[in-house]
């Protein structure tokens, strides 16, 4: 899919990807719901037939299609649940404070990372400005990616979390001492279901990504300067939401007068 995607990784070709693929995806649940219907259809018919045969016989398909019944039904969860995830989806906005989530964040982590050997460090930082922001999907991205920091480590190492402003831009930066990411990797790794690790879903970052670009922000991903030291990953959000261009004015009428019909001359 990366490659069908394209792998440039500037903002615009990042939302022409994402509007692609939720057509992509509209399609595709299109195309997979109707036979799921179908099935689910033929399915209870055959329920009902089955009172014509001999009850040994009943007790035995009935079990049976009860299987095929439930795992209709949990593709089809699994299709709205996954249209869900790539599909743009409103934001409850409110004030803020960005130091509340990196501490809580770390703190839920840290007995996970520990067991590992892995040290979760929350940068000093001055004092930060509130940003207009949803805190509980804004908590989900930078969730994933400190999770993701430390599965890139998985034993021994440090994780550090910070957060800057520069201008009108609130910046949040996940760095890791783990191997980092390979070159040619880098621009997939925001893909849904790319993973280079054994225990990942492959949709963690393509999620905090999802969550960045619907806060107007934009998120990437770097390798430290030295190599084989890690990589950084970093969430630009804007202090404020940033409002759609406003739609353009029509045009003035014009300044000549509607014609007048005259009237009919008179015999």
């Amino acid at each position: 899919m990366a490659k069908a995607l394209g792998q440039d990784g500037t903002p615009s070709a990042a939302a022409e990807k994402r509007d692609l693929l939720e057509r992509l995806l509209a399609r595709l649940a299109h195309e997979i719901r109707n036979p799921l219907s179908s099935l689910d259809i033929h399915v209870q018919l055959l329920e009902e037939d089955l009172g014509e045969l001999a009850p040994q016989v009943r007790e035995q398909l009935t079990s049976r299609l009860e299987i095929i019944h439930g795992e209709l039904h949990r593709l089809d969860s699994i299709v709205e649940q996954f249209l869900r995830l790539a599909g743009p989806s409103a934001l409850d906005l409110e004030p803020v404070d960005i130091s509340r989530i990196i501490s809580h964040v770390c703190g839920l982590l840290r007995p996970e990372a520990a067991a590992r050997g892995i040290e979760i460090v929350t940068l000093p930082a001055k004092p930060l400005p509130q940003l207009t922001a949803d805190p509980v999907r804004l908590t989900q991205a930078l969730l994933n990616l400190v999770i993701n920091a430390v599965q890139a480590i998985e034993r021994k190492g440090r994780v550090e979390v910070g957060a800057a402003v520069t201008g009108e831009t609130l910046s949040v930066a996940v760095r890791d001492n783990g191997p980092g990411i390979p070159p040619e990797k880098l621009g997939s790794i925001f893909e849904p279901y790319f993973t280079t690790k054994a225990e990942g879903s492959g949709l963690g970052l393509w999620i905090a990504q999802q969550i960045v670009t619907a806060h107007g922000g934009a998120i990437r991903a770097q390798n430290a300067s030295v190599p084989d030291h890690g990589a950084v990953f970093i969430m630009a959000l804007p202090l404020a939401p940033r409002r759609p261009p406003a739609a353009p004015r029509p045009a003035p009428a014009a300044d000549h007068p509607s014609p007048v019909p005259h009237p009919a001359p008179t015999p």
